[in-house]
């Protein structure tokens, strides 16, 4: 059982690295051996991610990459490949969200959401594929959902829209590239505190939204480690076109 959950041999690619999730995903990753190449469209935070990552041990590499460009990907994973190897893991964490009523969203916001969260999700997950089975070499997707995929609140239809999206993505690339031993899973979180949103939390309404998770709080991102390493790790072999929700019970209410 010791190795089950062990990533040491995994070269990780994870999008949206510079912040939030995608940092505490990089963070995790690495000091559980894999190595990680933290890719973003801007490289500033990255690159000092990376030294973080290097000074405490482990083998990192920041490139830049707008996932809602398919040139961009490919640049970005040649970069990562050249700096660290064959990508073997894929968290397609990229993605952004404009909160505005659905009469207010313009034609340009529903681009830019759809354009980050599901095409670049859809090109990232593809492009890497593509090389997966070009070494003949097993591979494993993990797209970062959300259970605003399966649940509705104002103000952000484009994103729930984008992530309900991502879900079915990830079915249908599961089925699709089973027969290459590419496994693609799902992440799907609930309401957690990161830096851009903490200061939502203490407001009547961040209050009010935490009432409805059974759990009664907001999740840390350090909540979602266990499951980000169970998709990355051969423990989740056996496992295709699933999606893991940690929510604190969100979904059930």
């Amino acid at each position: 059982m010791s190795g089950l959950f062990d990533v040491s041999q995994e070269v990780i690619l994870i999008t949206g690295a510079s912040q939030g999730l995608g940092r505490q995903f990089a963070r995790v990753l690495s000091a559980h051996g894999a190595a990680v190449a933290l890719a973003a469209r801007q490289t500033g935070k990255l690159k000092v991610l990376e030294e973080e990552i290097k000074a405490k041990g482990g083998r990192a590499a920041a490139v830049e990459m707008d996932v809602t460009s398919n040139a961009s990907i490919a640049r970005g994973l040649d970069a990562a490949e050249a700096a660290l190897g064959p990508v073997t893991v894929l968290i397609n964490n990229a993605g952004i969200a404009v909160e505005k009523l659905a009469v207010e969203q313009s034609e340009a916001d529903w681009d830019a959401v759809i354009g980050a969260n599901l095409k670049g999700a859809y090109f990232a997950a593809t492009e890497v594929a593509r090389r997966m089975i070009a070494r003949k070499a097993p591979g494993n997707i993990i797209n970062i959902a959300s259970v605003l995929g399966f649940s509705v609140v104002k103000f952000i239809s484009p994103y729930a829209i984008s992530k309900a999206g991502v879900v079915q993505t990830t079915k249908a690339l599961a089925l699709e590239l089973a027969a290459n031993d590419i496994r693609v899973n799902a992440l799907a979180p609930g309401y957690i505190d990161t830096d851009i949103n903490h200061d939502v939390w203490a407001t009547p309404a961040g209050e009010k939204l935490i009432k409805r998770i059974p759990q009664r709080r907001v999740g840390r991102d350090s909540d979602l480690d266990g499951a980000i390493l169970l998709l990355a790790s051969n423990a989740s072999r056996y496992m295709t076109g699933s999606v893991v929700t940690v929510d604190g019970g969100f979904l059930l209410t």
